[in-house]
């Protein structure tokens, strides 16, 4: 299998490969020794598309027996226009008719001695961190944005299951949990927020806070991404402060300026955002915020940019990324007026990374001194690499550990920090 894209469709990758190793299907380490190649494709960007169009170029020419399926599934003719010998194509998280392709292409010999899977499913992360996807879909419609269309509208999974998947994966080893979906904020909401059983007794509402709650009774570690601030938000951050998720907020601003974010169909409130942001660092001070933004906009003028530079100056978010405005074909944003040339977009991109780079310098050296709780991902010889609560796998900085080569994947362990540059922290475990 090949799988691009997002945490979501990474999910999505490992339910059908969980699948199929129920119905005995055995996972290939490369090419040659499979029989047919699964690519799950990511369909939001133009960018991405060519690279999933590559990707199945790729496994054709290396392999010739390729099933498509993933959010470039909608476009299924552009993919067949050019690869004529797919032989299927489906859609996200379309799972059966994945499975189902599989079945007539390559057909399993199942044998119930010998084909078993765990009870934590298939995993294509590290044992000690798992993804935990809560809903599908999203009841947004922004401007520059065609998930609604690859994925549908919101569709919350019930709570009840969701705390069984992370007991499961927590029992095969997993440390931290990260929390994903389109818009975590909203889950539940198209269940009515209706409460659940447990198991054992009691029951579990469908709502971020009481979910959250709940997962911080399971876990070590649980991370919550894609968070929209709603005002509910402010429920989970108490939830930060003793201890039973980590205080850390991935939310996608995307801009500052009100003229911008009227134009990507956001919300459009940056000094309630401000206000919001002070209140949870007087209840969680060390409470980590990780956004994305988007340069170059249609229609951003220099003012709107500037607009951007000062607020991050005043939020001083702890990690950002930034990406420069691209057409996505079917998205309202493409007919918007007065596109921004691409060198200036190229210049706003250099400037807003200057500025989040410093602004991380800065509140990374305040915590020299400090000691914080490190998750390993991974040991060397003498020395280990790892996160803190501060710290996404993939998308953030990295703790880099003298004199840990005694440490194992997975450890959680306490670290004294020494120095720090841009992005990393480096230290010493005690």
């Amino acid at each position: 299998m090949v799988s691009l894209g997002c945490p979501k469709n990474l999910v999505d990758s490992e339910r059908i490969l969980t699948q199929l190793r129920a119905d005995g299907y055995h996972m290939s380490p490369d090419y040659a020794g499979a029989d047919v190649v699964l690519v799950n494709t990511c369909g939001f960007l133009d960018s991405a598309k060519e690279e999933s169009l590559e990707a199945i170029g790729e496994a054709i020419s290396e392999n010739g027996r390729v099933i498509v399926t993933g959010c470039m599934g909608k476009e299924a003719e552009v993919i067949r226009a050019r690869f004529p010998n797919v032989l299927a194509i489906t859609g996200a998280h379309e799972y059966e008719q994945v499975v189902e392709a599989v079945h007539e292409a390559a057909p399993a010999n199942l044998s119930p001695y010998i084909d078993l899977v765990p009870d934590a499913g298939l995993k294509l992360t590290p044992r000690h961190y798992s993804y935990l996807k809560i809903s599908e879909g999203c009841n947004h419609r922004c401007s520059f944005c065609i998930i609604p269309s690859l994925r549908g509208d919101l569709v919350s999974r019930r709570p009840d299951a969701i705390l069984r998947e992370a007991e499961k994966l927590v029992a095969a080893g997993t440390r931290e949990l990260l929390v994903i979906s389109q818009d975590t904020s909203a889950y539940g909401l198209d269940l009515r927020h209706a409460s659940y059983p447990l198991k054992g007794g009691g029951e579990v509402r469908a709502h971020m806070t009481d979910l959250a709650r709940e997962l911080g009774r399971i876990a070590p570690w649980v991370r919550l991404h894609y968070v929209y601030p709603y005002p509910h938000v402010d429920q989970v951050i108490p939830l930060m402060a003793q201890g039973l998720v980590l205080p850390y907020l991935d939310i996608p601003f995307q801009h500052a300026a009100p003229n911008v974010l009227r134009a990507m169909k956001r919300p459009a409130n940056d000094a309630k955002v401000l206000a919001r942001l002070r209140s949870w660092r007087e209840i969680c001070p060390d409470i980590a915020i990780r956004s994305t933004f988007v340069v170059g906009f249609p229609g951003e003028t220099e003012a709107d940019f500037e607009y951007l530079l000062e607020w991050l100056d005043e939020a001083q978010l702890d990690r950002v990324g930034a990406f420069r405005f691209e057409p996505v074909e079917g998205a309202s944003a493409n007919a918007l007026p007065n596109p921004v040339p691409e060198e200036l977009k190229e210049e706003r991109y250099a400037r807003i990374m200057a500025k989040t780079a410093a602004i991380s310098a800065a509140k990374l050296q305040a915590k020299i001194g400090r000691t914080f709780e490190v998750i390993i991902d991974a040991v060397g010889e003498d020395g280990a690499t790892g996160r803190s609560y501060a710290d996404a796998p993939e998308i953030d900085g990295e703790v880099h550990l003298r004199d840990a080569g005694h440490l194992s994947e997975g450890d959680i362990v306490r670290v004294a920090i020494e120095d720090a540059d841009e992005h990393d922290l480096f230290g010493v475990p005690l």
